[in-house]
């Protein structure tokens, strides 16, 4: 990017555009779980319907994500980043108008396909305009997510307590307005390279896509249903399915001379490593954190509010580290805080597995541990985010989709396992524990990934 372009953008007002919309994206994942029991009855469903909302978005989130990253490159940043925002909004405001649970549920799909596009495109930008400050602007990308995720459940209390379910979508709405007024006054039109059509939208590769995603997502999802046996067909068809649309995107993308991704951001080298580190330090670590208040239920008879404060200790804690280690990336590289962060969530899985030491209560004991967790998610997020990136700058909205990806669908295979592994125990709050125990050893074997890791030392 030349550097006249490059000083066309004002980078604090542009960053602060780019961040507004992120927390807001990561706000939402967390917010519409506090409000189920409110939206049920509000809808007159029943929780498993009511649930589906949350379900909904995770599959439009999915599916979309590699659509945009493909759009931001072919069609521009800005446009996508924009139109993404005006999907997500507009969404949200006839979320919050939904008369029934059928139109919510569609509406919450289409909400998600609006914020699928934030991320990738304002990676782009970021790569586009941010010179050699862009790596650190990418990392601090991993101090905004723990932030949103912690303040959602406090909204969602607050606007159940205050005004109703409809509340959290309503509030989208201004803020919205607001972000696009700022891309339009704070963001440059994108370049003359970005409006030139290339060899044409791959919608062979874009159907197999999405296609193995969507049939995926459901086998999943049906994996996580108490009592549905492992071999029913809720679960086998959808998994057969999957695997033949991956193996037959995997065979077209091989073949074609112009592939919706090209399969050396999958698994080629130095991608297919952090594409797999992405799924487990990133997707699997994040699983692990959703369900740390139901195993403090389980296991410790703890509250909602004690729960509730084990997940703002581990926000913290991550948000302070990436900040750090984004302030210190240019001298450790990309490995050592790989090594470290992966070595911190082993040992943290290790106390939370254990119970109460030195006198400790369980909420102090979890507290703790739960702080550490977040330690060392912090300490690996600025490099995992940055080290893919780095060997191809030009498909950053791509690799930024891929990225999320990968932490998709880890997050929701953990979660969906794991669940399906406590409807059938005597003693839940035991089984999560050995669960968390196993995790720490896959952990720690994986930290011989770390080495195929490229290391770049310095902006890129």
């Amino acid at each position: 990017m030349p550097d006249t372009q490059q000083s066309e953008i004002r980078r604090v007002p542009a960053f602060v555009t780019i961040a507004l919309a992120l927390l807001t994206l990561s706000v939402d994942s967390t917010i519409v779980a506090t409000v189920l029991h409110e939206l049920q009855h509000g809808l007159d469903t029943t929780i498993n319907w009511a649930g589906w909302t949350i379900t909904a978005f995770a599959f439009g989130f999915v599916l979309m994500l590699p659509i945009s990253g493909k759009l931001s490159e072919r069609i521009g940043r800005r446009r996508v980043f924009i139109a993404s925002i005006i999907t997500f909004t507009a969404a949200s405001l006839l979320c919050g108008l939904a008369d029934s649970i059928a139109a919510l549920i569609v509406l919450r799909a289409v909400q998600a396909a609006g914020g699928a596009g934030i991320t990738p495109s304002a990676t782009g930008i970021v790569v586009d305009y941010f010179g050699k400050g862009r790596d650190r602007a990418v990392s601090l990308f991993g101090s905004i997510f723990p932030i949103g995720a912690m303040i959602g459940p406090i909204f969602g209390g607050l606007f159940v307590t205050y005004w109703n379910w409809r509340g959290v979508f309503f509030v989208n709405v201004p803020i919205g307005v607001l972000i696009v007024w700022m891309a339009l006054r704070y963001i440059p039109p994108d370049p003359p390279r970005e409006r030139i059509a290339d060899q044409g939208m791959d919608y062979t590769g874009l159907g197999y896509l999405g296609a193995c995603l969507l049939a995926g997502m459901l086998a999943i999802s049906f994996l996580g249903e108490a009592g549905l046996p492992l071999a029913s067909p809720q679960i086998l068809i959808p998994a057969f399915i999957a695997v033949a649309a991956g193996w037959l995107f995997f065979r077209h993308v091989h073949r074609s001379s112009h592939p919706f991704i090209a399969p050396r951001f999958i698994h080629g080298p130095g991608f297919g490593t952090i594409n797999l580190i992405n799924t487990l330090f990133g997707g699997i670590t994040i699983g692990v954190v959703a369900l740390i208040p139901l195993y403090a239920a389980n296991r410790y008879g703890l509250g909602a509010l004690h729960s509730g404060a084990l997940l703002v200790s581990q926000g913290l804690a991550a948000v302070a580290l990436s900040l750090a280690c984004t302030l210190a990336i240019r001298r450790t590289g990309y490995r050592t805080p790989l090594y470290v962060g992966g070595i911190v969530i082993a040992v943290s899985m290790v106390l939370l597995a254990l119970p109460p030491a030195f006198g400790l209560s369980p909420f102090a004991w979890l507290m703790m541990t739960a702080f550490l967790l977040g330690v060392g998610t912090g300490t690996v997020n600025p490099a995992s985010r940055n080290a893919g990136m780095q060997l191809a700058p030009q498909s950053a909205s791509t690799l930024a989709a891929l990225r999320t990806l990968a932490i998709q669908i880890g997050t929701i295979t953990f979660i969906s396992v794991v669940t399906t592994v406590l409807s059938t125990s005597h003693n839940p709050g035991i089984s999560q524990a050995w669960i968390y125990g196993g995790w720490s050893l896959l952990v720690l074997t994986c930290l011989l990934l770390i080495p195929h890791v490229p290391e770049h030392r310095g902006s890129w």
